[in-house]
């Protein structure tokens, strides 16, 4: 785990047992992200098919392509709709840690990287669905990626998170259990804190939650959105890992 990867996770489980609200919003701090470039597109067109085809594969290849078939045919679709699709589609992936998949603690892959491989861990689900649904025309302030404390597994986990309406329960999109539920359904996951392109809030199982601290920005978040413009103007992708 890189040290910011570090750090986040470690604030996901530790942030649990702060007790003065003053340290709890000193060390949120140090995970504002802000999303400069959400509306990152996704040029996905037949040279981008043969790049991954060629570095990754023909499995690797349908894969990206049925995303663009996703990305195709589901604008239409009901909100709810489109995120049950969205859902399905990334759990499909084989769940696998970044040690094994990049070789490094913590990593931070894009929708296309984590598709070429067929795998990644709950950060990776999580961004994936993230930027597919707001490709689909989702609101931004609707959609949280949300760190929570996995009961059962002792450990932080990532899941992304719709409000339907900013007081109501969000529902929880996650690789744990693929039924996407409200987050008061959800008792072996408690919120941490969330965060989108506008800001962060320490989490709640209703609501918005609480808005907390400033603009700061992580390494692996820009690391990621960096790879995404270059896989979208496909400069330099011979870089990618």
């Amino acid at each position: 785990m890189a040290p910011d990867g570090r750090r986040a996770k470690l604030i996901a489980e530790g942030a649990l047992q702060q007790t003065g609200k003053r340290r709890v919003r000193h060390v949120m701090g140090w995970v504002i992200l802000l999303l400069a470039g959400t509306a990152l597109g996704f040029n996905i067109d037949d040279a981008l098919l043969a790049w991954v085809q060629n570095r990754h594969g023909q499995a690797a290849r349908q894969r990206v392509q049925n995303w663009r078939d996703l990305l195709a045919t589901s604008p239409s679709l009901a909100e709810m709709q489109k995120l049950e699709a969205v859902n399905t589609f990334f759990n499909r992936l084989n769940f696998t840690p970044d040690r094994q998949t990049w070789q490094r603690e913590d990593y931070w892959a894009t929708p296309l990287e984590t598709l070429a491989l067929g795998a990644g861990d709950c950060e990776d689900f999580a961004l994936a669905k993230y930027f597919t649904l707001t490709a689909l025309g989702v609101e931004e302030s609707r959609l949280r990626l949300t760190y929570v404390k996995a009961l059962k597994l002792n450990q932080a986990h990532m899941v992304l998170t719709y409000y339907a309406e900013p007081d109501a329960a969000p529902w929880v999109l996650d690789n744990l259990d693929p039924r996407i539920k409200p987050a008061t359904d959800r008792d072996d996951l408690v919120p941490v804190y969330s965060f989108n392109g506008m800001g962060l809030w320490l989490a709640r199982q209703r609501g918005q939650g609480k808005p907390a601290g400033g603009s700061e920005r992580l390494p692996l978040w820009r690391d990621m959105l960096e790879r995404m413009r270059q896989e979208s103007n496909r400069t330099d992708l011979e870089r990618s890992p």
